[in-house]
């Protein structure tokens, strides 16, 4: 078996050659002739000549090779205490009518479809209906607000959406289908209809000739057949955050984005077609779209869809219940549910009540994963621990440990190695290298492989502007951080969390590792406030272990003593304040931002994305006690 360098340097020697093997997995209707358009074009297109659809890979080339009968989903809902074993031949029908359903009421070929779903099997149903008639769909986490949904309206322009009646956000019952009046009503773009899942906690009032019951359009549609679409026809737009405000929508192109995901089930996460995989997260993020629906149907894996969180649905073990009950073998999820794990079972009692001998590993991406995190989850689970980084843009992973390929040897605080297809630099503000340990911007020398982001829906420009200006002839990751001697990545922080203290560049991240290795510390965050003298000063917010009992000022202190012996006076730590919890993305990301305005007494936005708006006034609140932070501005 090849081992990783020989795999990475063959990707390099001839990437023609490497993704031209890399599609020999995928089912065609048309095969391409070549993989790239040009490689010397910084945004050469992949599989562009072939024809191709996402849905036949996903579910009907298994059901006519012999996985007609093996389970293709496992939905596990605590909050509804729902559980459910679709069959692949199942899904296949359930997709195959929607579809119908859809081509019946005028959905055609590149037509937009918005999704506005809960995690509910239909949402996966849906988003392989969509694919299957060779629309387009962009799901939107369920629940946004609606000035949020109505903006993804009108820059989608879609003919229709598909919106569960209610979602559910552990004891709260979230009535989705106000919020989609709403947006339509604002929005200048107006769907042609709209379809709604009935859910039993809470259905929706229909209105009529705009809304249909979803089983009711179900019950009188034909079944509709794969339809063949280019290989760089887009499969979805996802809308990422944007720093204007107006967010981005990426698209995926279809030929590509089967090819890669198709590579990483293997060779990263090492499953086999037949295992079980299970990537707790939400159909509405990056990682809902590549590991939940998409990359393991693709695959021939089982994928198990959960509705619920990793604290309190019902306790800080229920992961360990999906994992053990269903044969879970390889599982990701992001750093933050462990630290939340951890803050409520800091000994690890509840992992012993289950037989967890299916699981061969844990994979963490979204954050950066301290290795505090790393190590308490290697102490209770006993399988290898391995942070990855990808982002949406690009849908999978940049920088792994591959483990189908090589177990390679695992550095605490880095994501370990670049996959092929990704030729990882570390650059100064001028685009010139740096060398080994320095800081720096990461980007990725152009071309992106397949599968990775062509540009942004209906804006061009604004994609060349984001991410190809800062760096000619690369791409900007938006990261910084610097390489080993083994070629190990470590990611320290956004650009933008590179703080300047007086003259020093140093890295929020760095502070915030060794911050998570106190062990009172449940979870922090380190933001850099503006100070006259010094130009920037870190300010730390720590999250404290449930059942400590010393007082915050002792912890404080010794936190701040921690900065001064791993890092040095340099870093000039010396405020740190406990909160109760961190503000935080429904994806978990740490609204790090945010913090920094109100910190600095600038005008602030209240994201769409938060998980919880009240956090954000408890923040201000416990700024104001130490004498930062004076305007509020929200919506």
């Amino acid at each position: 078996m090849k081992k990783y360098s020989e795999v990475y340097q063959g990707w390099l020697a001839d990437p023609e050659k490497f993704w031209m093997d890399a599609a020999e997995k995928i089912d065609w209707f048309k095969k391409p002739t070549r993989a790239s358009s040009d490689l010397n074009d910084p945004l050469c297109k992949w599989f562009s000549d072939g024809e191709v659809n996402t849905c036949y890979n996903a579910l009907d080339r298994h059901v006519k090779n012999g996985r007609a009968e093996q389970t293709a989903i496992i939905y596990d809902s605590p909050v509804t205490g729902v559980k459910e074993k679709i069959s692949y031949s199942l899904l296949l029908e359930n997709v195959s009518l929607l579809a119908g359903a859809l081509l019946e009421k005028g959905i055609r070929k590149g037509d937009r479809v918005i999704v506005y779903m809960p995690m509910v099997p239909e949402a996966i149903v849906a988003m392989l209906a969509i694919a299957r008639i060779g629309a387009i769909h962009s799901v939107v986490f369920g629940g946004f607000a609606a000035n949020e949904l109505a903006t993804r309206i009108d820059d989608a322009t879609p003919k229709a959406i598909i919106a569960g009646s209610c979602g559910i956000e552990g004891n709260k019952i979230i009535d989705y289908k106000p919020l989609l009046d709403e947006a339509i009503n604002l929005a200048e773009h107006k769907p042609d209809f709209c379809v709604l899942f009935q859910r039993e906690q809470k259905e929706a009032t229909l209105l009529s000739g705009r809304d249909f019951d979803w089983k009711d359009l179900i019950s009188k549609a034909s079944k509709a057949d794969c339809c063949a679409v280019s290989g760089d026809h887009p499969v979805y737009i996802l809308y990422t955050s944007g720093t204007t405000g107006q967010p981005k929508g990426v698209i995926r192109p279809t030929g590509g984005h089967l090819v890669a995901l198709y590579w990483t089930m293997k060779n990263i996460y090492n499953v086999d077609p037949g295992d079980v995989f299970w990537a707790a997260s939400d159909v509405g993020w990056v990682v809902g779209h590549s590991y939940i629906c998409y990359a393991p149907l693709i695959h021939g894996n089982t994928t198990v869809l959960f509705e619920g969180k990793p604290v309190g649905t019902p306790d800080a073990g229920t992961f360990w219940r999906v994992m053990s009950e269903h044969k879970v073998k390889s599982f990701f999820t992001a750093p933050t549910a462990f630290r939340a794990i951890k803050r409520e079972d800091p000994e690890g009692n509840l992992v012993k009540n289950y037989d967890l001998s299916n699981l061969r590993a844990l994979y963490l991406a979204g954050e950066r994963a301290d290795p505090d995190t790393i190590v308490w989850a290697q102490k209770q689970l006993n399988v290898p621990v391995i942070d990855h980084w990808w982002q949406t843009e690009t849908g999978y992973t940049i920088v792994g440990n591959p483990l189908g390929i090589e177990h390679l040897p695992i550095k605490l605080g880095s994501p370990s190695v670049p996959m092929p297809g990704y030729d990882v630099r570390i650059l100064d503000g001028g685009g010139r290298e740096k060398k080994i340990r320095e800081l720096g911007a990461i980007a990725i020398k152009l071309p992106l492989p397949p599968g990775t982001l062509p540009t942004l829906w209906n804006a061009h420009e604004r994609f060349q502007s984001s991410y190809l200006e800062a760096f000619p002839g690369y791409y900007e990751t938006g990261d910084a951080g610097y390489k080993d001697e083994d070629g190990y990545l470590y990611i320290m922080a956004r650009t933008d969390d590179v703080i300047n203290v007086a003259g020093h560049r140093l890295s929020t991240g760095a502070m915030e590792e060794v911050l998570a290795s106190h062990g009172d510390v449940a979870e922090c965050a380190v933001i850099g406030v503006e100070d006259e003298l010094k130009g920037q000063l870190p300010l730390g917010f720590l999250c404290i272990n449930k059942g400590v009992s010393r007082s915050k000022a002792e912890i404080i202190n010794e936190c701040v003593k921690l900065i001064r012996e791993k890092i040095g006076p340099v870093a000039a730590f010396k405020t740190a304040i406990i909160v109760e919890r961190l503000p935080k993305t429904r994806s978990g990301k740490i609204l790090r931002a945010i913090m920094v305005k109100i910190a600095n007494g600038a005008s602030w936005l209240t994201p769409a994305t938060i998980d919880d708006p009240e956090i954000l006034d408890e923040i201000e609140i416990k700024l104001k006690e130490i004498g930062y932070g004076q305007q509020k501005k929200e919506t």
